[in-house]
């Protein structure tokens, strides 16, 4: 009997290790998807304040703000 809880409590800890593992994979690609896509607004907020630069420019004869 106490061989058999033993046994249990080994089933379910590995079974408890499993899902964690599962989670934190999940996790990691959730993480490294969220990166890029930072990375990717940051590009384009870059490209949208050289576009916009000019514009400023002009509208305040430029005069740095």
């Amino acid at each position: 009997m106490k061989n058999l809880v033993f046994l249990g409590a080994l089933v379910l800890a590995l079974g408890l290790i499993g899902y964690l593992y599962q989670q934190l994979s999940a996790s990691e690609k959730a993480l490294q998807l969220a990166e890029k896509r930072f990375a990717d607004c940051e590009k384009v907020t870059f490209q949208l304040q050289n576009q916009l630069a000019p514009l400023q420019k002009k509208q305040t004869g430029g005069i740095p703000q």
